[in-house]
């Protein structure tokens, strides 16, 4: 059959690579680069450059086997990575870590705080808490249903959980609160989040993410760059023409869009409607991301600084988008001393002289009506030879969009080699830092 996969990010490039030996597959993709968020970029300092990842950065041993597993085909190189959290609120004249007992109290200040004990204690009690609800209950409630529910004080919510939440969904901390809270806490559990110790490894690619790319496409017969489709339409005998590049169209047997939802729900116009309505259902956060090396964007102390750095300048706005700085230097191996950073949604512009480049990313929001969504459209896979993946049909991240396409190849037939089930997540040890420190 002739396949066209429409958008060469991680869902795409899966779902070519696993059909490629049984089937004529065809890659259309808008950008001058494949690869989606994953956007390996070169810089250069003090004469010595290096590949910097500014979307994809990392993954891990535990709840990414798809991902592995076709990282192993390909002999993509990787290394172990770090996966630390700060949080900077100025409002609350607050910066901590929680990398350790030297990093949670980095600003000594905090020793001396009734509200910051009690935020420790907060997360010791959630982390419980969340476990055993999601042992026992099938509520259908929202995040902040549940944080009202559990009488968490505010500093837990506000300099721990809804950072950490924003972060990781890049989302504002508002439409946090609106999430289903069994997603997330599901999420959590599964990612080792709820508990400090016998947390997943996580690795990043050795060369930056266009490793695995280069590989993917150097054995793809057709990829097209800078080719955007711009419309599909149902072929009369059978199978979707494919319209790109003015007005020329190519027929296909099966489309696979590979896009996020509101992308696809665009090309399919009003032939579609069924699928076009479960589209709708699936909403995006737009980011600004800067690729950068202005310090002032890491917390003031330097025994604070993270992987991952939440921070708000000013008045804190829970409807803002979120604003977190990555350091690339912890998070991938990089030659240089100078931290290189890539910020996400900056409440002050970097400093133009320290800055290498601008990128935009969508983000998909994973309320209610998206779930509700994710479900409709797995209803309608194949109908008419059209099919949809990406990370939005799970939980947002790498594995989620490789995943979504091995379940459409599954559907055509197609087993990919490495298939295997994720680990179950561990039950955490009970016994943490904190809680000897609390005792």
């Amino acid at each position: 059959m002739r396949v066209a996969i429409i958008g060469a990010g991680i869902s795409g490039l899966g779902a070519a690579w696993i059909l490629r030996k049984t089937h004529s597959v065809s890659v259309f993709e808008a950008a001058d680069y494949p690869g989606g968020h994953t956007h390996t970029v070169d810089v250069s300092l003090q004469g010595v450059s290096a590949p910097v990842d500014t979307g994809f950065l990392v993954f891990n041993d535990r709840t990414y086997p798809n991902l592995l597993g076709l990282f192993a085909e390909l002999n993509v190189p990787w290394t172990a990575s770090d996966m630390s959290l700060s949080v900077r609120l100025p409002a609350l004249n607050l910066e901590w870590c929680g990398s350790s007992l030297s990093t949670l109290f980095a600003q000594k200040r905090n020793i001396l705080r009734p509200a910051f004990w009690g935020m420790l204690k907060d997360i010791l009690r959630f982390n419980r808490e969340a476990l055993a609800w999601l042992n026992i209950s099938d509520a259908d409630i929202t995040l902040d249903e549940f944080l009202r529910r559990g009488a968490y004080g505010e500093w837990f919510k506000t300099a721990y959980l809804l950072p950490m939440a924003a972060a990781i969904w890049s989302c504002p901390t508002a439409t946090m609160l609106a999430y289903p809270a069994r997603s997330i806490l599901q999420f959590y559990r599964n990612h080792g989040l709820l508990q400090i110790f016998d947390r997943p490894q996580w690795r990043t690619v050795v060369g930056g993410g266009r490793e695995y790319v280069q590989r993917i496409t150097r054995q793809l017969s057709d990829v097209r760059l800078n080719a955007p489709v711009e419309a599909l339409h149902p072929a009369p005998e059978g199978g979707v023409m494919v319209q790109f590049a003015g007005n020329q169209k190519e027929h296909f047997d099966q489309v696979i869009c590979a896009l996020h939802g509101d992308q696809a729900r665009k090309l399919l116009g009003d032939h579609w409607p069924e699928q076009s309505a479960a589209l709708a259902q699936c909403q995006y956060q737009d980011n600004e991301a800067y690729l950068h090396w202005d310090e002032s964007f890491l917390p003031k102390h330097r025994k604070a600084w993270a992987a991952w750095n939440f921070h708000e300048e000013g008045v804190a706005d829970a409807r803002r988008s979120v604003a977190v700085t990555y350091l690339i230097n912890q998070l991938q191996p990089l030659p240089f001393k100078t931290p290189v950073m890539v910020t996400l949604n900056p409440q002050r512009v970097p400093d133009p002289q320290k800055t290498w480049a601008q990128f935009h990313y969508a983000h998909p929001v994973f309320d209610h009506g998206a779930l509700a969504g994710q479900e409709a459209v797995r209803r309608l896979q194949g109908r008419d030879g059209l099919w949809f993946c990406g990370a939005w049909l799970g939980h947002g991240f790498h594995e989620d969009g490789l995943r979504s396409a091995v379940e459409v190849a599954n559907h055509m037939g197609i087993r990919a080699t490495w298939q295997k089930q994720a680990s179950p997540a561990t039950e955490p040890r009970m016994e943490t830092w904190p809680q000897q420190v609390l005792r």
